[in-house]
C-alpha cells in the first residue's frame, strides 16, 4: 500500500506533536468558551467530540485526496470570541450561530471567492506572515528555559546532537529524552486520568437574528481573517498548491454538519499544519501527507476520547511543550525568513508583514495574522517600482 510506503516514524512524530501543541495551546479556551453559553460537563465533552472527530476526518480525507499535507483545526481566535459574545445565549441559540457560520464559510468556498482574493497574495508576503505567525513559538522555546532551565537546555541539546547525527528524527528524540527526563522529576500528574468514551449531545438549533449577527457573522470574519488567511499562506509558503476553494468549502459543509454536537468553527490549521509540513515531518516533500495523516489519526482518538484527553494533554508541562513546539519549528522559520527576504525589492513590505504579524496585536477582534498581510501588501504596491 503506497500510504504505508510513504508514512515514516518522523511523520508520525510530526502528527502527535502538532495536535499535542494545538491542544495544549487552545484547549483552556474551548473550555472557557463553552462555559460561557452555559454548557455542563457532557455538553463540553461534546463540544471536543465533535471537534475533534470534525479535524480528524477533514484532515484525513484531504491530506490523501490531495496528497498534500492539509491540517484542518478549530478556530481559536474564534473560540476566543464565543468567551465575549456568547454570555447571555442560550445554548441552542449559541448552536444556531455556529450553523450560520459554517453556511458562511461553505458559501465563500463554493463561490470561490476567497481563492481568487488569496491568488493576489506575493510568495514573499505569504512566508513573512508565516514566519512572524511562528515566531512566537520560536521564542517561547527559550524563555521557557527561565522557569525550567535544565529541562530547556537537556532539550536543546538533545535537539542538536539529533540534527547532527539523526536529524529525521531529531524531534522523536527531544520528545522521548524530554518525556523521560519530566517523568524521572515526577513532573507528571496522572492520578485523574481514566480512559472513557465520549458521548457526544445533540442540541436543536435555535435562529435569533440577535445571535446570528452578534455572534455568527463576527465568528465568520474571524475565522477566515485570523485562521483560513494564515492558513492558506502556509500552504504556499510551503510549496504546495492545491486548490483552495474546496478546501475552504469542506471545513464549512464538516461545520454544518457537526456544530449541532458542539463544532462551532472549523478552519485550514497554520502552526501546527506548519509543523507537518517542515523537513522534520519527512525528508521527501511529496511524502509529507503523512505526517497529516498522522494527526488525523492523533485528532479521532482525542475526539473519541474527549473525556479523558484534556486530563492527559494538560499533563505535560507547558514548558517542555513550548520547547517542543519551538525546536519543531526552527527550520520552517528559517525558511520562511530566507525566502521572504531574498527578493531584496520586495524586502521591506516583507519586513513589514513579519513585524506586524509578529506583534501579536488584535484590532476589531481580528488577529495581526491579517492586519500584517494588510500592511504588507499596501507596502508591496505602493513601494515597489513598476515594470519597466
Amino acid at each position: 500500500m503506497v500510504l504505508m510506503k510513504d508514512f515514516s516514524l518522523s511523520s508520525l512524530t510530526a502528527g502527535f506533536v502538532a495536535v499535542l501543541v494545538g491542544y495544549t495551546s487552545s484547549a483552556v479556551i474551548i473550555f472557557q468558551a463553552a462555559a460561557a453559553a452555559g454548557a455542563s460537563q457532557a455538553e463540553v465533552t461534546s463540544w471536543f467530540f465533535a471537534l475533534g472527530i470534525g479535524m480528524g476526518v477533514s484532515t484525513l480525507g484531504l491530506s490523501l485526496y490531495y496528497k498534500t499535507p492539509i491540517l484542518t483545526a478549530w478556530s481559536t481566535p474564534g473560540a476566543a470570541l464565543l468567551v465575549t459574545s456568547l454570555p447571555g445565549l442560550s445554548m441552542a441559540e449559541a448552536i444556531g450561530a455556529f450553523i450560520f457560520c459554517g453556511a458562511l464559510i461553505t458559501l465563500a468556498g463554493i463561490t470561490g471567492w476567497f481563492e481568487r482574493l488569496m491568488k493576489f497574495l506575493p510568495q514573499e508576503l505569504a512566508t513573512a506572515m508565516l514566519a512572524g505567525v511562528l515566531l512566537q513559538f520560536g521564542l517561547a522555546a527559550f524563555k521557557s528555559a527561565e522557569t525550567h532551565l535544565i529541562l530547556v537546555i537537556s532539550m536543546f541539546l538533545l535537539y542538536l546532537i539529533g540534527k547532527r547525527f539523526l536529524p529525521r528524527y531529531a524531534i522523536l528524540i527531544v520528545l522521548m529524552g524530554a518525556v523521560a527526563m519530566v517523568s524521572w522529576m515526577g513532573g507528571f500528574n496522572l492520578d485523574t486520568l481514566a480512559f472513557q468514551f465520549a458521548i457526544p449531545v445533540f442540541t436543536a438549533p435555535s435562529f435569533s437574528f440577535a445571535a446570528l449577527i452578534g455572534v455568527g457573522i463576527p465568528l465568520f470574519i474571524v475565522t477566515m481573517a485570523s485562521q483560513n488567511m494564515p492558513g492558506i499562506a502556509v500552504i504556499k509558503a510551503s510549496g504546495y498548491n492545491p486548490p483552495l476553494s474546496p478546501i475552504i468549502t469542506w471545513t464549512g459543509i464538516t461545520t454544518l454538519l457537526l456544530a449541532p454536537l458542539g463544532a462551532f468553527a472549523l478552519n485550514l490549521a497554520a502552526i501546527t499544519a506548519a509543523i507537518c509540513m517542515s523537513e522534520e515531518a519527512h525528508a521527501d516533500k511529496q511524502r509529507r501527507y503523512t505526517a497529516a495523516v498522522a494527526a488525523s489519526i492523533f485528532y479521532i482518538l482525542s475526539g473519541l476520547l474527549a473525556a479523558s484527553v484534556a486530563t492527559l494533554m494538560f499533563a505535560f508541562p507547558q514548558a517542555l511543550v513550548l520547547t517542543l513546539a519551538g525546536l519543531a519549528l526552527l527550520s520552517t522559520i528559517g525558511n520562511s525568513l530566507a525566502v521572504a527576504l531574498g527578493n531584496t525589492e520586495g524586502r521591506e513590505a516583507a519586513l513589514i508583514t513579519f513585524l506586524a504579524t509578529a506583534s501579536g496585536m488584535t484590532l476589531f477582534g481580528i488577529g495581526s495574522a491579517f492586519w500584517g498581510l494588510l500592511a504588507g501588501m499596501l507596502a508591496w504596491h505602493l513601494m515597489r517600482r513598476p515594470a519597466s
